[in-house]
C-alpha cells in the first residue's frame, strides 16, 4: 500500500512539473506573439498611413495595440499564478473590457468607411455597440464586486 502511495506521488508531482511547464510555454507564446504583433502594427501603420490615410492607419494601429494589451494582460495572469499559485479574476474581467472596447472601435471604424449605408447595417451596428456597452458595464461592475470583496488573511 506504501509503494503505491509513493508511485502516485511521483505521477502527481510529474503532472504538476508538466502543468508548470504549460503555463511557461503559453506565457512565453503570449508575450512573443504579443510582440510580434506590436512590430507588425507599426510596421503596417508607417507604410499605409501616407497612402489610406491617418485616420484609417491610427484605427488599426490602435486596434492592434489593443490586441497586444490583452496578450500582455494574459501573459501578465500566467505569471502572476506561477509565481503565486492563486488565478485572479480581475485581469480577465479587465481582458473582456477591453475586448469589447477594441470590438466599439473596431465597429466604429468600419462604419465610417462605408460608402453608403442601409437600415438594417445601421440596425445591426447600433446592437453590436450596444450589446458591447451592455457587457463593458457588466464587468466594470465585476471589477468593482472584486475589489470590494474581504480579502483573505493569511494564516501562518
Amino acid at each position: 500500500m506504501q509503494d503505491r502511495k509513493e508511485v502516485m506521488k511521483r505521477w502527481c508531482g510529474a503532472m504538476e512539473w508538466l502543468d508548470r511547464l504549460g503555463y511557461l510555454t503559453a506565457g512565453f507564446s503570449l508575450l512573443v506573439l504579443g510582440m510580434l504583433i506590436f512590430a507588425h502594427a507599426w510596421y503596417v501603420f508607417v507604410m499605409k498611413a501616407g497612402q489610406v490615410g491617418l485616420l484609417p492607419s491610427g484605427l488599426k494601429l490602435l486596434n492592434d495595440l489593443l490586441l497586444v494589451i490583452i496578450l500582455l494582460e494574459l501573459f501578465r495572469t500566467v505569471i502572476r499564478f506561477l509565481q503565486t499559485e492563486v488565478l485572479d479574476l480581475e485581469p480577465y474581467l479587465a481582458v473582456g473590457i477591453i475586448a469589447c472596447t477594441r470590438r466599439v472601435l473596431t465597429a466604429s471604424a468600419e462604419l465610417s468607411h462605408l460608402p453608403s449605408m442601409t437600415d438594417t447595417q445601421f440596425y445591426q451596428y447600433l446592437m453590436d455597440v450596444g450589446l458591447n456597452v451592455a457587457v463593458i458595464m457588466v464587468l466594470v461592475v465585476g471589477v468593482f464586486l472584486v475589489r470590494k470583496r474581504p480579502q483573505e488573511r493569511a494564516t501562518g
